[in-house]
């Protein structure tokens, strides 16, 4: 099993040349803006991208980027399961920027939404949701309790169920030409 291994932003920075950057967010995220060079592999598409990410790693360093580094820490492990060495950024896309380290976006994309604003709006929609409709049925309410029993759970488990299901939506899903352009490109 490969190490896996994180890099601060300024150590990241520093070795950015040398290394091939992969961005685990889906594609909205990417588009709002990444790191320089980086290649958009959303992480439920990652098990797809194996070859590619294999043949990236055995040419330099990999780097695994996300939004707060919890799915690029995910997507470590995944490769370290399969014997492929990649580091990750420590608070991901977030801390980079906090910096003022560059980030690129693509010329002309649409930014859809960042996923943590999709999840509050789809949270607080459906709290919403479940508190007005209890006015007239109380047992709507329970709606309410279960969007935010998933809230605690996500804050605890520093994963996101909501999350998940939101990145497959449309939006959300790279074109299958992006897919393939990247992959070929990681391949190399």
């Amino acid at each position: 099993m490969a190490s896996t291994t994180a890099l601060t932003p300024a150590q990241a920075n520093a070795r950015l040349h040398e290394l091939t950057v992969v961005d685990v967010r889906t594609p909205g995220e990417y588009a709002s803006g990444h790191l320089p060079g980086a290649h958009n592999v959303p992480l439920d598409h990652l098990d797809a991208a194996l070859p590619a990410l294999r043949a990236a790693a055995d040419r330099g360093g990999l780097l695994l980027v996300c939004a707060s580094g919890a799915r690029s820490a995910q997507a470590s492990r995944r490769l370290a399961e399969q014997d492929i060495a990649a580091a990750t950024l420590t608070g991901g896309t977030t801390a980079w920027t906090r910096l003022g380290h560059d980030t690129h976006r693509p010329v002309g994309a649409r930014t859809p939404w960042a996923m943590d604003r999709q999840v509050r709006l789809a949270a607080g929609s459906l709290v919403l949701t479940g508190l007005l409709a209890g006015r007239r049925r109380s047992a709507a309410r329970r709606l309410s309790a279960g969007v935010a029993g998933g809230l605690v759970l996500s804050a605890l488990t520093n994963t996101c169920g909501m999350a998940a299901i939101l990145a497959k939506l449309p939006h959300n899903q790279p074109r299958a030409t992006d897919l393939e352009d990247t992959l070929a490109a990681l391949a190399g």
